[in-house]
C-alpha cells in the first residue's frame, strides 16, 4: 500500500477531545439540561473566537530543525541545514508572503484547505484509512428483545444529544482566556460524504428528522421525530426495529459494500448506481439521514479475542462474508449493534474531529446506566418505517460490487489488531509522580518502538486548534532529542537509575511544552503544509525543502497515536498511517491503560503482538525507575529550545 502523506495521522484525538475530567463535567451539564424540547435550526456563532494566524517563518523553521535532529544521521543533518538555509533565502520568504496574503483575507486560511487536501482529495478507502471505530462497553443481550430495546434507547439518546446541539445546550469551554469553538458539534448529525472523482463533497442536513436502519443489507427510513419535532419514545422505535427484522429474512443486494472501496472506485460505481431516478432518490435518503444504524449479523469471536473482534467489527465489518456490506461508510455517524453484545460507532472523519463522538458515547452510556426508564418520555406518534428501494443492479454495478467485495476482504486480511490491557497501574500512579499521563504514555510508546526497532520513530499526536474559528488540528511531534536520550538511557544497562528517571522526566516535560505550543497553533506541520500549498495554488515549483531528508523522515509517522479517555470500559481503534508503522490509540483510566495497536500484515518488520509486549516492558521499567529514584524536589528543566 502506498504511504499516506495525509492519511490516518490527520485525525488523531489526543488533544481534539477534552480531558476526561472536563468531559465528565460537560456530560453532567448535558444530562441536567436534557429536557424534551423541540428542535430549532439555530445558527449561533461565537464572536470571540480567534482568527487563525500565520506564524513567522523563522520561528517555524527553527522549531522544525529541532524536531528533525533525533531522526537524522550526522550526514543527513548537515545536508538538511544546507537545504533549509537555501529555502530561507530563496523560496521560503516568497511563499510566506503568499500565505500571509491568504491569511489576511480569511478568518481561517487552514480549515477549508485542510478539509479539501487532507480528507476530500484522499483517495484510499475511508474504511480503515480514515474512519475509526469507537466502542461502547460490552453488552449482554439475553434475547432479541434485549438487543432491540437497547438499540432503540441508544437511538433515542443520540436524538436527545442532537436536540441539545440544536438548542445550543453544549457548554462553551475556555482554554485560559480563550473560548473553544463549538461549531463541530453541528457538523456531525445529518452529514454524509459524497464520492466524486478527484475531490469528494460533503452534504450537510442538520434538520433531518430520521435515521437509516441497515439490516441484512436492506435500508429503512425510520422517523425518530414526530411532526411537531418531538422525539419518539424508545419503545415505539423498538417496535419499528422489530418490524424491520421480521420483514427481512433474506439478504439484500450488498450496495453498502461499495462505500468501503477506494474513493475513485466508489466514485465510478456511484455514477452508475445513481443514474436512475429511483436509485438517486434512495441514495439521497441515506445521505440525508441524521445517522445510520447497522443491525449486524451475530458473529462469534475466536477464543481470547473479544476485544479485537469488537473493534474490527466497527472498523471494517470483518469482510464481505460478515457485516462489511451492512454499512454506509460515508455517513459521519454510524451506530453498529451486534446480537453478540458488540456495540460502537464507526465515524467518518472528514467534517469534524472526534470530540462530539466521544461526548455522545459518554452521554448515552451514563444516561442508560443511571435511568432504567431512559427513552420512555416523549412522543408516541409513530410513523411506520419505510423501505428504501433500489433498482436491481445493472451488469456494470454488479462488477463494481465484485471488485468492492474483493478489495474489502484484502483490506480485512491486511489489518492486524491487538488490544492490550495493561493492569499494572494507570493515571493514579503517573499523577503521584507529578507527571502528565498523556505525555508519560507517549514516552512509553517511544520506548517500546525503540526496544523493538532500535531506532526512534517519527510519532504523531494531534492538538486541537479550537481556540481558532473553525479550527481543526495541529501535530504534536512526540519524538525529540529528549525522548531519544531517554530511550538510549533505558537501553544502556550502565546508566544509573537516577539518571534514567531524570531523562524520563525531561522527555515528559518537553512533550508537554510542545503540546502547549501546538494547542496555541504554534506547531510546525500546518504552517509547512500552508507554505507547500501556496506553491501548488500559485503554480510554482515545489521547493527542494519539501523533499529533504528531515522533512520526509519527520513526516513519515511510523507511530500514529491518540488518547481517547473515558472511565467506561471502552476504547478506540484505527489503521496505521504508514506501511511500516503502528497506530496506537489509548484510554488511560485510574488503575489501567487500554491500548488498541494496529499494523499491516504485509509489513515484515511490524508486529502488534510483539509491540504490545514491548509496551508492557516499557510501562514496567518506567515505573521501577521512578520508584527507585523517588520524586524530584522540583521538576527538571529540560535542555531544549522551543
Amino acid at each position: 500500500m502506498k504511504f499516506r502523506s495525509s492519511g490516518k495521522f490527520l485525525w488523531n484525538w489526543t488533544r481534539c477531545s477534552l480531558t476526561q475530567q472536563n468531559r465528565n463535567v460537560l456530560v453532567k451539564i448535558l444530562i441536567t439540561s436534557s429536557q424534551s424540547f423541540t428542535r430549532e435550526n439555530s445558527n449561533s456563532k461565537q464572536p470571540n473566537l480567534l482568527p487563525y494566524h500565520v506564524l513567522p517563518l523563522e520561528e517555524t523553521i527553527k522549531r522544525f530543525m529541532t524536531t528533525v535532529e533525533p531522526l537524522l544521521t550526522e550526514k543527513e543533518l548537515k545536508q538538511q541545514k544546507k537545504i533549509t538555509a537555501s529555502f530561507m533565502k530563496k523560496e521560503g520568504p516568497d511563499l510566506q508572503k503568499l500565505l500571509e496574503e491568504a491569511g489576511s483575507k480569511e478568518k481561517n486560511w487552514l480549515a477549508p484547505r485542510w478539509l479539501k487536501v487532507a480528507y476530500l482529495q484522499f483517495r484510499q478507502p475511508v474504511t480503515v484509512f480514515v474512519s475509526p471505530g469507537m466502542t461502547f462497553p460490552k453488552q449482554s443481550f439475553e434475547n432479541p428483545h434485549d438487543f432491540i430495546d437497547y438499540t432503540a434507547r441508544v437511538i433515542f439518546g443520540l436524538g436527545e444529544f442532537n436536540d441539545m446541539v440544536h438548542a445550543n445546550k453544549i457548554p462553551i469551554v475556555k482554554m485560559g482566556k480563550n473560548e473553544l469553538d463549538n461549531s463541530q458539534f453541528g457538523k456531525v448529525f445529518g452529514t454524509s460524504r459524497i464520492p466524486r472523482r478527484v475531490t469528494d463533497e460533503i452534504a450537510y442536513n442538520p434538520c433531518s428528522d430520521y435515521v437509516v436502519v441497515i439490516y441484512k443489507n436492506h435500508f429503512y427510513q425510520l422517523q425518530i421525530y414526530d411532526k411537531e419535532g418531538k422525539l419518539i419514545i424508545a419503545p415505539c422505535l423498538a417496535g419499528q426495529l422489530e418490524e424491520i427484522m421480521k420483514k427481512e429474512t433474506k439478504f439484500g443486494v450488498p450496495y453498502g459494500i461499495l462505500t468501503t472501496d477506494s474513493r475513485d472506485n466508489w466514485a465510478e460505481a456511484y455514477e452508475h448506481l445513481s443514474n436512475t431516478p429511483r436509485n438517486e432518490k434512495a441514495i439521497n435518503k441515506i445521505q440525508c439521514a441524521l445517522f445510520a444504524v447497522s443491525l449486524d449479523e451475530c458473529t462469534t469471536p475466536k477464543e481470547g479475542q473479544d476485544d479485537e473482534e469488537l473493534i474490527l467489527s466497527l472498523i471494517h465489518g470483518k469482510g464481505s462474508k460478515f457485516n462489511s456490506a451492512n454499512r454506509w461508510m460515508d455517513k459521519t455517524i454510524q451506530l453498529v449493534v451486534n446480537p453478540n453484545g458488540n456495540v460502537g460507532f464507526t465515524y467518518e472523519h472528514s467534517p469534524a474531529e472526534g470530540q462530539p463522538i466521544a461526548m455522545m458515547m459518554d452521554y448515552v452510556v451514563k444516561k442508560m446506566k443511571e435511568d432504567c426508564n431512559f427513552g420512555e418520555c416523549g412522543s408516541e406518534d409513530v410513523t411506520p418505517a419505510k423501505k428504501i428501494q433500489f433498482c436491481p443492479p445493472s451488469k456494470c454495478v454488479e462488477q463494481w460490487l465484485i471488485i468492492a467485495q474483493k478489495n474489502i476482504d484484502k483490506l480485512v486480511h491486511s489489518l492486524q489488531m491487538k488490544v492490550f490491557r495493561f493492569d499494572g497501574y494507570g493515571k493514579d500512579f503517573i499523577k503521584k509522580q507529578k507527571l502528565g499521563p498523556d505525555s508519560y504514555i507517549q514516552m512509553a510508546l517511544q520506548l517500546a518502538f525503540f526496544k523493538m526497532h532500535s531506532e526512534p520513530a517519527a510519532q504523531y499526536e494531534s492538538a486541537h486548534l479550537r481556540i481558532f474559528d473553525g479550527g481543526r488540528t495541529e501535530t504534536i511531534r512526540s519524538c525529540s532529542n529528549q525522548s531519544l536520550a531517554f530511550c538510549l538511557a533505558m537501553q544502556d544497562f550502565g546508566t544509573p537509575e537516577a539518571e534514567r528517571a531524570e531523562k524520563l522526566r525531561e522527555a515528559v516535560i518537553y512533550h508537554q511544552m510542545y503540546a502547549k505550543l501546538a494547542l496555541q497553533g504554534r506547531g510546525v506541520d500546518r504552517h509547512l503544509f500552508g507554505l507547500k500549498l501556496m506553491a501548488v495554488e500559485n503554480c510554482l515549483p515545489i521547493p527542494e525543502f519539501f523533499s529533504s531528508p528531515g522533512y520526509v523522515k519527520s513526516s513519515h509517522f511510523r507511530m500514529s497515536t491518540s488518547q481517547v479517555a473515558t472511565k467506561n470500559d471502552a476504547f478506540m481503534g484505527y489503521g496505521p498511517a504508514t506501511d511500516d508503522g503502528y497506530a496506537c490509540c489509548y484510554n488511560p483510566r485510574e488503575c489501567d491503560i487500554i491500548v488498541a495497536i494496529s499494523a499491516w500484515r504485509h509489513c515484515a518488520v511490524t508486529d502488534p503482538w510483539k509491540f504490545a509486549k514491548m509496551l508492557e516492558k516499557a510501562f514496567i521499567e518506567m515505573k521501577l525507575v521512578l520508584e527507585c529514584s523517588g520524586p524530584p524536589e522540583k521538576p527538571p528543566e529540560p535542555n531544549c529550545k522551543l
